[in-house]
């Protein structure tokens, strides 16, 4: 029996890769023949750049930039030479990661780092750049990122503006002199939601308030994030507000989309892509998924569904091993059957710290099932 292992991190608990081996152990255990195969996913959040080096091989380098409070770090990205590829994660400078509880506040939050990565890549001489969009910390529809690749922002009486929510008084924008814009690599916005930019199922509204953003501060924010969406239009003719993933990591998706020609991807579609995961899954006997949390937001790009999608379109068995699942029939329905590490009684706390070893219990149980048939 070949059996193909591939799901997301168990976000604050376990990477991609552990998830798999904690499955493939509790599997091996009963089905000590199956020949199985591990291959870590992600969907443009947090964990993208590590699924795509773990199945091609990268180096990992290191550049100074910018935390999204100004602070000086060391962002890694991986970078694959013979392509000349850079893989980025935007959370890597401007993610929630970077900061204590007490320090999340969207108003002060930039990106400015994202840019200082991406030229880094550019001057390493970057083909293509893949960056995942998840994690982030700041609301600035990239604002930041593209005063780090020398755009300007002018407000009244010439008057340049350097803080997001400033953006209310933005009146133009001035391009790079030289056009360094246009000697930048090809690059493609990894997301894993379908935000808009604006209004109520936008970047702010929906994720400004788990950022630390006051009511004030989300009134502020789409004020200011509204006006560089007009002046943008305005200056450089376009408008990308309404597409898709714009509001994927606080505006991000929009900014890339604005300030440096970039593509928007379904984050799943671009790691299952660079991993060849299509290929592999046409040799699997059953295939295998999860993460942390299966709920209705699965269903919207997550990893699972796009791994449950792709197995019922060749025909393969695929099942899940989550931390915990909701009851939505349709999200049940993409699969043969769901394990959930929850019990009742559990808390979530004790949930997440005896997370592999319930890993390993699911698989077993899913595969001594699974082998009554063999």
């Amino acid at each position: 029996m070949k059996i193909l292992i591939a799901p997301d991190k168990f976000k604050g608990t376990l990477n991609a890769r552990q998830v798999a081996e904690n499955i493939a152990e509790g599997l091996g255990d009963v089905l000590p023949d199956a020949q199985i195969e591990i291959i870590p996913m992600a969907d443009g959040g947090e964990g993208t750049a590590e699924a795509i080096c773990d199945a091609r091989g990268c180096s990992w380098l290191e550049c100074k930039a910018h935390d999204p409070l100004g602070r000086e770090i060391n962002a890694r990205y991986g970078w694959i030479d013979q392509e000349k590829l850079a893989v980025i994660e935007m959370s890597e400078a401007a993610g929630m990661r970077r900061l204590s509880g007490s320090e999340r506040d969207p108003i002060r939050a930039t990106t400015l780092g994202v840019g200082e990565m991406l030229l880094d890549a550019t001057k390493r001489g970057a083909n293509e750049i893949i960056i995942g969009l998840g994690g982030s910390a700041t609301n600035d529809g990239g604002f930041g990122m593209a005063r780090a690749l020398r755009f300007r922002f002018w407000g009244t009486g010439d008057k340049e503006i350097k803080g997001v929510v400033d953006l209310a008084l933005l009146e133009r924008i001035v391009r790079p002199k030289g056009r360094e814009e246009l000697k930048r690599p090809r690059i493609i916005a990894a997301v894993d939601v379908k935000n808009p930019l604006l209004g109520e199922n936008g970047a702010t509204r929906v994720f400004g308030p788990q950022k630390g953003a006051s009511k004030r501060d989300l009134d502020n924010l789409e004020r200011a994030l509204t006006t560089l969406a007009d002046v943008v239009a305005t200056e450089f003719g376009f408008d990308y507000r309404e597409e898709a993933g714009t509001g994927a990591a606080g505006g991000l998706g929009f900014g890339l989309l604005s300030f440096c020609d970039a593509t928007i991807r379904a984050g799943f579609e671009v790691v299952a892509e660079a991993v060849g995961l299509e290929a592999k899954m046409k040799n699997a006997d059953l295939v295998i998924t999860g993460e942390g949390s299966l709920d209705r937001q699965t269903l919207e790009g997550k990893t699972p569904s796009g791994v449950a999608r792709l197995a019922r379109k060749l025909g393969k068995p695929v099942f899940a091993i989550v931390g915990r699942a909701s009851e939505d029939p349709e999200l049940r329905n993409i699969f043969d059957g769901i394990y959930q590490n929850a019990r009742p009684g559990m808390s979530e706390q004790e949930n997440m710290k005896r997370a592999a070893k319930l890993l390993c219990e699911n698989a077993r149980e899913l595969a001594e099932t699974f082998g009554v048939g063999l």
